[in-house]
């Protein structure tokens, strides 16, 4: 249920982040932090799911 709504939130990042790349051609110092942050919550998503991955394979074994 977890990585479920970790890849809605990941889904929805990445759509956000689509979206202001279409806006212009030129980023600015806003378009460069949301752009930073969308890549954190990515790299935190990742983490997250290796970890339950792990988690999961411990308990399987």
């Amino acid at each position: 249920m977890k990585t479920l709504n970790l890849k809605l939130l990941l889904l929805l990042s990445l759509v956000a982040g689509m979206a202001t790349l279409t806006g212009c051609e030129e980023k600015g110092p806003m378009e460069k932090a949301g752009e930073s942050i969308d890549e954190a919550v990515d790299d935190a998503g990742d983490a997250v799911e290796d970890a339950a991955d792990d988690v999961e394979d411990a308990t399987n074994n």
